[in-house]
């Protein structure tokens, strides 16, 4: 399973590329506004570091602007997919921009129906948001299960199961036991994939009995 951050901080970004972890990147709006500055600067600097596809979103609500702003995302590098929302518009941007070798995240998926129409027009990704589902009382990894038994049953789509929205790690764990494609997931998400009491535990008895040894043994080294 691809792991994506889906951030545009550049410090988090940087830490976690440097340790081999990320596959790619998924921003929006939201997350260039928490971060501040010039979006463009950002955008040039994400597509620079990370290697793997780089979700870039677009703000029009309407397919003209949908089209213009993708092939201008676009321009700032072959790894920018461009994400369009679930609408009407979304998915008639989505046909044409994939028809035109541009590949699409369909974002803000809620329902199977959403994620089989969305692969219809062409997607390369699916971006179905479970944490928010969950906040409404739906239990959000049942969407992944279903778009999962779908898709699977139609070899011809080749349309990748992004899973969004992730609040906590067993949300990746989950969707890696269903087989989603990719996650997305905040850096506090990743941080905490890492960390375990056992391991610092652990840790920290290697290192007491390292000093003993040393104790013993001035001169010794690894």
């Amino acid at each position: 399973m691809k792991i994506f951050l889906d951030t545009a901080n550049l410090e988090s970004i940087k830490k976690f590329n440097d340790m081999g972890l990320l596959d790619g990147i998924t921003t929006n709006p939201s997350l260039m506004s928490k971060e501040g500055g010039n979006p463009k600067n950002a955008m040039e600097e994400i597509t620079k570091i990370i290697k793997g596809d780089v979700s870039l979103e677009v703000v029009s609500t309407e397919y003209s602007g949908m089209m213009e702003e993708g092939k201008r995302l676009r321009e700032y590098g072959d790894n920018v997919v461009v994400k369009v929302p679930m609408t009407p518009d979304g998915l008639k941007a989505c046909k044409s921009l994939s028809s035109e070798g541009i590949p699409v995240n369909v974002t803000l998926i809620f329902s199977a129906n959403q994620a089989l129409l969305a692969a219809k027009s062409g997607a390369k990704y699916v971006s179905p948001f479970i944490g928010r589902l969950d906040d409404i009382g739906q239990d959000g990894m049942n969407l992944i299960k279903d778009i999962k038994e779908i898709f699977k049953n139609y070899p011809d789509f080749k349309t990748q199961i992004l899973v969004a929205s992730i609040r906590h790690p067993l949300h990746v764990i989950d969707a890696a036991k269903i087989g989603a494609d990719v996650v997305t997931l905040p850096p506090v998400v990743l941080d905490k994939m890492m960390q375990h009491p056992l391991t610092k535990i652990g840790l920290e008895n290697f290192l007491i009995d390292w000093e003993k040894l040393k104790d013993k043994n001035p001169d010794i080294q690894i």
